[in-house]
């Protein structure tokens, strides 16, 4: 089988980069031919046979005018459907995978999926990976950033709200643009053409699922992770919290919960724009960005973690490795954070963005040793899909 996947960045630039990486890989080692499409870009690590990309476009910087011209090319890319031809002639895939497309290299490549497959005859099955709610709503996090809440007034085609809203960068004419973006595609009807859309969560194919046409398309399968060793890691005395740190992720409310605790040490691992507010409190420390064997040595030491979100986490990685580590997860009730917690036996629950709450249940958790040693072994048999795992569903999806 011939799978040509396509993404707009063809470098490593995050979680739906690692995906296509792994996924291709995946598919290689099961004997089937890969190929991507994308932008060109110095760092590129994948490609296609005839060496056919789009330019790369830089929204935070070039020219006044590429910037004008950029309004036009994120809605529809007609170089986008050039250069995708040429793949698409030489390499005659059987499936086009798509991930993230939209502004960069437009809806306007699955019309020319459909037109080739018109031209030459050939079955091509088009199968799209959700990496966010970008269909559904033109800031795909669901949120109005200038309010800071959860926001599901576009669910529904009702994009104007975004510009009411000024929800892409608290700027109207980008939010213009978004919202042009998404009323012009779903005018064309353009999506009816995706034949499968995966969606990382219940929670996402819920809210994918408000729109008639994607209704009928949706599934949804939590994220794979590495194959993950058992080890009896004696714990530690902290809490730990690993990611951005930045608003969405609910990193303000524990700070302050952290502040109602002293008693209770903190490490927090990452970068962000609130990582101000962690210097001066005490009980918090702060060890920055890590990765590899240190960033698994702090999880599988520490007591438990913590997931504060406050936006609509899709299917975080942070909750799934805690666990395969053997370590609890304490995380919002919010997206799809339950879907991967088993409340009372791996970790539990708290109401997204209450503090009180959440100072309650670090208390419990912390003042009971005995409760999260229980939670530990019980991390041992969680059973989160592999690559391996996820390939094989992927596979069938592909056949149908």
């Amino acid at each position: 089988m011939n799978v040509l996947i396509i993404n707009k960045f063809l470098y490593p630039n995050g979680g739906s980069e690692t995906y296509i990486f792994k996924l291709g890989q995946a598919l290689r080692e099961h004997g089937h031919e890969v190929q991507y499409f994308g932008m060109e870009h110095e760092g590129r690590c994948v490609g296609n046979r005839v060496n056919a990309y789009t330019s790369n476009m830089d929204f935070h910087g070039g020219s006044k005018r590429s910037k004008l011209t950029y309004l036009i090319k994120t809605i529809y890319s007609r170089e986008a459907r050039i250069q995708l031809r040429k793949v698409l002639d030489d390499f005659k895939p059987d499936v086009c995978h798509l991930n993230n497309f939209n502004y960069q290299l437009t809806p306007s490549i699955i019309l020319e999926i459909v037109k080739w497959r018109r031209d030459t005859g050939r079955k091509c099955k088009i199968v799209f990976t959700a990496h966010d709610y970008q269909l559904v709503c033109p800031n795909h996090m669901l949120n109005n950033p200038n309010t800071r809440e959860n926001c599901e007034k576009c669910l529904g085609g009702h994009f104007l709200h975004c510009i009411k809203g000024k929800c892409i960068h608290g700027s109207t004419a980008k939010s213009i643009v978004g919202a042009a973006e998404a009323m012009f595609w779903n005018w064309m009807g353009t999506y009816k053409y995706i034949d499968v859309i995966v969606c990382c969560s219940e929670f996402m194919k819920q809210k994918m699922d408000t729109n008639s046409t994607f209704a009928a398309k949706t599934v949804a399968m939590h994220n794979f992770i590495d194959t993950v060793e058992w080890k009896e890691t004696p714990k530690k005395d902290y809490v730990l919290y690993f990611g951005r740190f930045s608003e969405e992720k609910g990193i303000r409310t524990l700070i302050q919960v952290c502040k109602e605790l002293p008693d209770v040490p903190f490490v927090f691992a990452g970068t962000g724009p609130l990582e101000d507010l962690i210097q001066g409190v005490t009980n918090i420390t702060n060890v920055g960005f890590q990765k590899g064997e240190a960033l698994e040595k702090l999880i599988r030491e520490a007591r438990f973690s913590v997931c504060p979100s406050r936006c609509y986490e899709n299917c975080p990685f942070s909750v799934m490795e805690s666990q395969m580590y053997g370590t609890p997860v304490l995380g919002a009730e919010i997206g799809g954070i339950p879907e991967l917690i088993q409340e009372g036996k791996t970790g539990e629950l708290f109401e997204s963005g209450n503090a009180d709450e959440l100072q309650k249940r670090i208390r419990k958790l912390w003042e009971n040793p005995q409760l999260t040693d229980s939670y530990k072994e019980n991390c041992r048999w969680v059973g989160f899909d592999t690559i391996e795992d996820y390939f094989q569903k992927l596979y069938l999806l592909y056949q149908v």
